[in-house]
């Protein structure tokens, strides 16, 4: 297949990116490196991509592109392009959500439904559920939330249904919980755990420690992507998470097992927007897409700390000369 990959340079549009390659797809993907985080750490992302034969790059906003023209030949487009972090999505930043969120999502859509695209898989997230009091989080359960990030989530989602009910575009939804591994991004917690353990700092906490999440591990869900792209139906949500609830104090003890150090933990205030638990239900996903999760949390941790170490330590070779 053909495919159209938005934000390609990301933690999982890189992932993602490599395995369609592997399964011999073309891949042409989309990424305008906003300053959300480092730009080296996005190229790195791209490097074992960029000399593959069937990949084509294109730096560019989704916002600006001539799509009509990009999907001639697409037959399937993976949209995981956002801005994206909850506690960076108040004030006057909220302009670049919209921006690339909203904006660029209705734009993609417009352009697709005067395409011969076979489907469109938008990447959407947990976070639109917000403070949500049903555990686990079905996909009909009450989606109200909790911040800005998460209210343009929504709005993709939504965008895409509308598109899939008045024009027949055939779009779905897949909703991510809480993914980590290597590439993580460094404003996500874990990254920052590992980060602030290799500096011998104390890792600061949002909260008391006692707020769950679902962990998911990068590969379990690209498989989950991937399933969706074969047996995902067009008008339909699909969650994708670990099938855990694990308290945030429940990993300090791998993080100690798997670095060998003894950790220091500030706890501080909850930051806005932070939702005390998320849980996936995943029985949707495991039946119509035959998804179902292989990694423990262990095993992603340490994956994510071997990556890690590598990470920093080439960069601190090349800031050293």
């Amino acid at each position: 297949m053909r495919v159209l990959l938005t934000g390609v340079a990301g933690f999982i549009g890189s992932h993602l990116a490599e395995r369609l390659l592997a399964e011999g797809h073309h891949v042409t993907g989309v990424d305008c490196f906003t300053d959300y985080y480092a730009r080296w750490i996005k190229e790195k992302n791209l490097a074992n991509l960029l000399p593959h034969p069937a990949f084509t790059f294109i730096e560019a906003d989704v916002n600006n592109l001539d799509l009509s023209s990009l999907l001639k030949e697409i037959e399937i487009v993976f949209h995981f392009s956002a801005q994206a972090g909850v506690r960076a999505s108040w004030g006057q930043s909220f302009d670049e959500y919209l921006h690339h969120n909203i904006a660029a999502t209705q734009k993609l859509l417009e352009a697709a439904r005067k395409s011969e695209v076979k489907k469109i898989i938008y990447a959407s997230s947990s976070s639109v559920y917000g403070a949500c009091q049903e555990l686990p989080m079905q996909e009909t359960s009450p989606c109200r939330p909790y911040s800005p990030y998460g209210v343009t989530k929504l709005a993709g989602e939504h965008l895409c249904l509308l598109y899939y009910k008045n024009y027949g575009l055939p779009c779905l939804a897949l909703r991510f919980f809480t993914v980590y591994g290597p590439r993580q991004r460094p404003d996500m917690a874990f990254h920052k755990f590992f980060r602030s353990i290799l500096t011998q700092q104390p890792l600061n906490v949002f909260g008391n420690g006692q707020q769950t999440r679902d962990f998911t591990y990068i590969e379990d869900i690209i498989d989950g992507v991937l399933a969706a792209g074969h047996h995902g139906q067009p008008g339909e949500v699909y969650n994708l998470g670990g099938g855990q609830q694990i308290a945030l104090n429940e990993v300090f003890p791998y993080l100690e097992k798997i670095t060998g150090s003894q950790i220091k933990i500030n706890y501080t205030h909850p930051q806005s927007g932070d939702v005390p638990h998320t849980f996936a239900a995943i029985d949707k996903a495991r039946k119509e897409l035959g998804y179902q999760p292989r990694f423990s949390l262990e095993e992603g941790l340490k994956a994510e700390w071997e990556w890690l170490k590598m990470l920093y330590n080439k960069e601190d070779e090349k800031r050293n000369g």
